[in-house]
């Protein structure tokens, strides 16, 4: 978070307030949260199963919305925008990356890297050397042209690495990338976010249970009683 009263944050939440109902009762999941996070800033957000931590992030990405409060991206108000100008504005500024990595099992690795720039309106032949150049990053260059299903798990997800980046987004967003990888294909994708947000000056929000991973990162907050609050590295 910012120290610089004067500079305008990179992404800032304010107020924000979910709640979900279930028969006759309430359940708060965020109760007046407010986070932000400055360029090339690492954030882990960490808290128990069950304390909202994703509900948080799809808020955070504009994949769902809050009861109240506010969105700012570089000091411009996306509460207020409509659902084409949030899409338009979650291809070019952010990138997602989850536990289960989704990616199109019909298409090889670079053509679900190139995917969101397909999406944009982007040619083939404009996305094709940037996605190679992504894959070759994440030390994938031998499986460009293999599919979904002859990758292994820690090469699937280091592939929707590669696709979260390929637009140059200035945001990651992490739902517990590592959760469903063994500890040395885990570590290995942690370590590739940590470099690749350093080579990108890319901001990061990273929710994990890992509390070994989420120590590695600038900051670290506790979702907990739908509240967020900032925890000492130490």
């Amino acid at each position: 978070m910012s120290s610089d009263p004067s500079k305008t944050p990179l992404f800032t939440a304010k107020n924000l307030c979910k709640s979900f109902h279930n028969g006759t009762n309430t359940i708060q999941i965020l109760n007046g949260l407010d986070f932000s996070i400055d360029k090339g800033e690492m954030v882990a957000v960490v808290g128990a199963s069950g304390s909202g931590k994703t509900t948080l992030l799809q808020i955070l990405g504009t994949l769902d919305t809050p009861d109240k409060g506010e969105l700012l991206f570089e000091g411009d108000n996306l509460t207020s925008k409509s659902d084409g100008e949030l899409s338009k504005f979650r291809n070019k500024s952010l990138g997602f990356i989850f536990q289960f990595h989704h990616l199109l099992p019909e298409f090889s690795a670079i053509e679900n890297v190139m995917m969101p720039g397909l999406i944009a309106g982007k040619k083939k032949d404009e996305m094709e050397e940037p996605a190679r150049k992504l894959l070759e990053q994440v030390g994938l260059s031998h499986r460009t042209e293999h599919r979904v299903n002859e990758l292994s798990g820690g090469e699937q997800q280091r592939t929707a690495l590669a696709r979260a980046l390929v637009m140059k987004p200035s945001l990651l967003l992490a739902d517990e990338p590592t959760g469903n990888l063994d500890v040395k294909s885990g570590n290995l994708v942690f370590e590739l976010i940590k470099s690749l947000c350093r080579d990108f000056g890319l901001a990061a929000i990273m929710v994990t249970h890992n509390l070994e991973l989420a120590r590695q990162m600038d900051s670290i907050f506790i979702l907990k009683n739908a509240v967020l609050t900032q925890q000492s590295h130490s």
